[in-house]
């Protein structure tokens, strides 16, 4: 009996030891979901994640132009229009001179002022516009140097105006 009660306790442990090495062995991994989806929305963003961290104008020395810079946005905002304005200088400058920017969101022409860019309508069901931004007509051909901007556009959520 005692041969069989041994050899019992023998194959529990056997088969318990693996279970109990396993479990020390174990990594958890919580995870935490939430989602939540709001019934208004309001966002302007890039198309290109990178937009707006290095972007360069290309100098054509047979034209004397500085080339264009072009960004696709999608826009959205479930409770009325879109305004847009520039924060900041919007010149290129080598520190010396200055070489003035022209930046339009969907064919507007943004200023330090702000404006409808995107109306009630068009925002609503959500819409792609384009940013555009080049130099203004100037005589660029014997000022060299390396210039540079650093301005904002900032985007607001104009809540719709019920009569």
């Amino acid at each position: 009996m005692f041969k069989k009660i041994m050899s019992v306790t023998a194959l529990v442990a056997a088969a318990l030891s693996p279970s109990i090495v396993l479990a020390v062995d174990d990594a958890l991994a919580p995870i935490h979901i939430t989602a939540n989806i709001p019934n208004k929305q309001f966002h302007v963003q890039p198309r290109n994640p990178d937009f707006g961290k290095d972007e360069y104008m290309y100098y054509n020395p047979v034209t004397y132009d500085l080339s264009t810079i072009r960004q696709t946005f999608d826009v959205k905002n479930t409770d009325g229009s879109v305004h847009a304005y520039i924060e900041g200088d919007y010149h290129l400058s080598n520190g010396r001179l200055r070489i003035p920017l022209r930046i339009f969101f969907n064919d507007v022409y943004l200023s330090q002022v702000p404006q409808e860019v995107v109306d009630d309508a068009t925002s609503t069901p959500g819409t792609q516009v384009e940013m555009f931004i080049h130099a203004s007509e100037y005589p660029i051909s014997r000022i060299p140097g390396l210039y540079t901007a650093n301005f904002t556009v900032i985007f607001d959520a104009v809540p719709r105006v019920i009569l």
